[in-house]
């Protein structure tokens, strides 16, 4: 299984690049969940504080506000928020439909901060 990879000082220009502000924002309360990534996701936490240990039994991953961070397709552990999260995501490459919404609602995120 592929690690997560967290940039803990990504760039201005960086998200910038890649579009973060006009990605949609997801938003969970602490808890503690399995999850399995069925896209590669890439998100901007915007606050929170949450580690993921991996189903294999490899080293957790912790990340916070402020990170970049990079969950490949196929993924599989548990989620333990320890502070309430709110992130913003991208999805690429494995479930198309998932990646057809995340582009749709990008798309729309951009047209309406062009139109304020």
């Amino acid at each position: 299984m592929k690690d997560i990879t967290v940039d803990s000082s990504p760039s201005d220009a960086h998200l910038k690049d890649i579009g973060a502000a006009y990605w949609p924002t997801w938003e969970k309360e602490v808890s503690t969940f399995p999850w399995e990534f069925v896209t590669t996701e890439i998100a901007l936490i915007l606050e929170g504080e949450c580690e993921i240990t991996p189903e294999d039994g490899g080293a957790p991953t912790t990340f916070k506000a402020g990170d970049l961070v990079t969950f490949p397709l196929g993924y599989k552990g548990t989620w333990e928020v320890k502070k309430a999260l709110k992130k913003r995501y991208m999805h690429s490459e494995g479930d198309v439909k998932k990646q057809f919404f995340n582009r749709l609602t990008r798309a729309i995120n951009c047209v309406k901060s062009i139109s304020k």
